[in-house]
């Protein structure tokens, strides 16, 4: 990129050449945005989808994480059969002192 000397330049003119150059940001990023969906749209048309599948939520991988599904528990303390554990997230206190004794998950797997 040029070295460009601006100390030349006074207040109005500095910031009349900064609102041209955002002026000018601003168009190459919506010129960008534009390309890009025509290059969307272009790649859903030929491998056959149309633009409510391709903008549908969800899409092909179903339903995202957090969605409230219930997951059964894998894991059950021995001692309190009560207290269990999916698997999933951070190992319950009762499942952490069993494998600090010598357990295996698998000793504790229902």
């Amino acid at each position: 990129m040029a070295n460009i000397d601006l100390s030349g330049y006074n207040l109005a003119e500095l910031k009349g050449l900064q609102f041209d150059i955002e002026k000018e940001i601003k168009n190459r990023q919506q010129q960008d945005v534009k390309k890009a969906r025509e290059q969307i749209l272009e790649i859903a048309q030929n491998m056959g989808i149309s633009v409510e599948e391709l903008l549908a939520k969800g899409g092909a991988k179903g339903k995202k994480a957090g969605s409230g599904a219930k997951v059964n528990p894998q894991y059950h303390n021995p001692a309190d059969n009560s207290q269990t554990w999916t698997g999933r997230g951070r190992q319950p206190k009762w499942v952490v002192e069993a494998l600090g004794k010598g357990k295996s998950l698998d000793d504790l797997r229902i």
